[in-house]
């Protein structure tokens, strides 16, 4: 799952969302830009309440990462 946060989102906002992520057990990267900062969550994404994530202040869209289908 990648989260977009919003052009200038503040830090604080950013810290929202990355404590929310380590207080449902997730584990990030962060990649930061010039214009945007992305985490990367890693784990088992189904059971991140997205609206909850999607309605947190500062971000702006959450894409959902399909699984690899087996061969």
């Amino acid at each position: 799952m990648l989260i977009v946060m919003k052009k200038g989102a503040a830090e604080e906002q950013l810290q929202k969302v990355k404590q929310y992520l380590v207080d449902n057990d997730f584990d990030f990267h962060q990649s930061t830009g010039a214009n945007r900062t992305i985490i990367g969550v890693i784990g088992d994404t189904d059971s991140v309440n997205r609206t909850e994530l999607e309605n947190q202040d500062g971000v702006h869209v959450i894409f959902k990462i399909p699984a690899e289908e087996s061969s």
